[in-house]
């Protein structure tokens, strides 16, 4: 089960993921055109055409994840100590 976290970046809140992405399961590349996440949502339908749609069984464990990151390297950052402390105990930002 996903967590959700807040992110900020010049005043402007976005949420982000870590965990098991349970709407990439049921509904695959939906998800990054919802989230305008262009660039996975190409890399999905690459991978779910290539591998016949079984891909969608392994991103559903790892979206999340890759999600938040491209927030973070785009200079968001955790809004709250919650969302801190969430992406420190999963390594995925230190402080």
């Amino acid at each position: 089960m996903a967590k959700i976290i807040m992110l900020e970046k010049n005043g402007v809140q976005k949420q982000g993921f870590v965990g098991f992405s349970w709407t990439m399961l049921f509904f695959g590349f939906f998800v990054p055109l919802f989230r305008g996440d262009f660039k996975w949502l190409l890399i999905t339908l690459i991978l779910m055409f290539l591998s016949f749609g079984l891909a969608q069984f392994i991103l559903c464990f790892l979206y999340n994840k890759f999600y938040t990151i491209n927030l973070l390297e785009q200079g968001y950052k955790p809004a709250d100590d919650y969302s801190e402390n969430i992406l420190n105990m999963k390594g995925i930002y230190r402080s």
